[in-house]
């Protein structure tokens, strides 16, 4: 596995083991997990990524920059799609013949619908673009051998207990009376627990055609203010009427974002972030509930899940 070190490969890690897998996390930085071999080094490292890659069988692609304020922005480029280069030549030259590698449901765009894993790619930022390129890297490879196995995972936002994202962010200002509702909140979010992403990801160790994409998301879609009700309600917080508009909100965005440049700093609010947090980002996710994947939460059963471990004092 390669990046396993991350929050999403943690968990998988821990399924695979459950199944009766043998992992080696090749990862900057070690899990930290037991009866796993461990592999301290980069993506970007060639030599060392094809020593890390003998005697496998299947590579599993979690390395990624993924944070919307990347600086310098090449680096998107030099991990995600230079990373997937290297990663195809380790497989090629240790004979590997699957690849399971995270995407992103960014390459699909804002508001777009409800895109289906073959709606056109119309990424907004370098993080879906890079994502895209590196699809492309592994799919060349794959279309070279028909032994050669690629499945491609485009994963919605991805919450659960230990992670530290946007959804995290967003109980945390909640919990602490921080939170101030931008627009009108009627827009739909797809969203996915941590546990039902690894056991899709264990799922596709057995889904072996030359390349299969999926989307993935927990279903039903629920809608911001939906979401927001849950989170209040868990943390016994009453919910305020206040609302600012969206147009008032992005300019606010865009003064922080001036901000921040000048001071060579970061802020949890940003255009970006409240353009995202806007947005309808819905996507189907028909096709990964045809393959045969059932999943073992629901979106509600997680979310109140990662807020009972995240916040205690507030439950």
């Amino acid at each position: 596995m390669v990046g396993g070190s991350g929050f999403i490969g943690k968990v998988l890690i821990k399924d695979l083991l459950e199944a009766g897998h043998k992992v080696r996390n090749y990862d900057k930085r070690p899990s930290g997990l037991e009866f796993i071999e461990e592999i301290e080094g980069d993506v970007r490292d060639l030599p060392k990524l094809q020593r890390a890659c003998k005697n496998i069988d299947v590579i599993y692609n979690l390395a990624a920059e993924h944070r919307d304020d990347v600086r310098p922005i090449s680096l998107y480029y030099d991990v995600n799609v230079n990373g997937a280069k290297n990663i195809v030549k380790a497989a090629q030259d240790n004979g590997v013949k699957q690849i399971i590698f995270t995407s992103t449901v960014a390459l699909y765009g804002l508001n777009v619908g409800i895109p289906d894993e073959e709606s056109p790619a119309k990424p907004f930022n370098d993080y879906g673009k890079s994502k895209y390129e590196a699809e492309k890297v592994f799919e060349i490879w794959a279309e070279a051998d028909n032994k050669r196995s690629l499945n491609i995972i485009r994963p919605v936002v991805v919450f659960g207990e230990k992670n530290r994202g946007n959804v995290y962010n967003l109980i945390k200002q909640i919990a602490g009376g921080q939170f101030i509702k931008i627009g009108s909140g009627e827009n739909k979010k797809s969203m996915a627990y941590v546990g039902n992403i690894s056991g899709f990801l264990v799922h596709l160790l057995t889904q072996h055609k030359r390349v299969l994409i999926f989307n993935y998301a927990d279903k039903p879609d629920l809608t911001t203010n939906e979401l927001l009700s849950i989170i209040y309600q868990t943390i016994n917080k009453k919910q305020g009427r206040l609302r600012i508009p969206y147009y008032i909100g992005m300019m606010m965005g865009y003064a922080l974002d001036t901000v921040a440049f000048a001071m060579k700093t970061t802020f949890p609010v940003s255009s970006v972030r409240i353009k995202k947090f806007c947005a309808s980002t819905q996507v189907s996710a028909k096709k990964a509930f045809e393959s045969g994947f059932n999943p073992e939460y629901t979106i509600q059963r997680g979310l109140i899940q990662m807020i009972k471990h995240e916040f205690p004092v507030n439950t």
